[in-house]
């Protein structure tokens, strides 16, 4: 299977409502840029920079953009670099010293109320990449 189609095998399995919740928040990620490619990380969908990038230690997690904690049909976004975002940060939550953030919906209502403030986090997030 693919990195897609794993990823769309993980949704299939949620709750019916949640699921289609689920995969049209998926897919605001997903057309925010072209180069933003997705896996199954950490038991859920992750969202990532697939482009070339200058080296780092895998460790410092600079790839990722945004992995799903969708425990107990919760939406929570976890951007484990979301402390460079200072322009777009009205969504992020949290102040953690390894400099993740976070990003609660309740519902799809709520998704698309704030889809394009997830894009804003998501295109700055892409402008600070440190591209070869």
């Amino acid at each position: 299977m693919t990195d897609t189609q794993k990823v769309t095998n993980h949704i299939s399995k949620l709750d019916a409502d949640f699921a289609l919740t689920i995969e049209y928040l998926r897919q605001v990620i997903l057309k925010t840029d072209a180069e933003i490619a997705e896996q199954i990380k950490w038991n859920n969908p992750c969202y990532y920079y697939s482009g070339e990038m200058k080296a780092f230690k895998p460790k410092e997690y600079k790839r990722e953009i945004i992995v799903f904690n969708l425990h107990k049909n919760k939406i929570l976004l976890v951007l484990p670099t979301g402390a460079k975002i200072s322009k777009n940060k009205e969504l992020l939550e949290g102040d953690y010293t390894d400099g993740r953030r976070l990003i609660k919906f309740t519902d799809l209502e709520d998704i698309k109320s704030k889809e394009n403030l997830l894009q804003n986090v998501i295109k700055e997030w892409l402008e600070l990449v440190e591209k070869q």
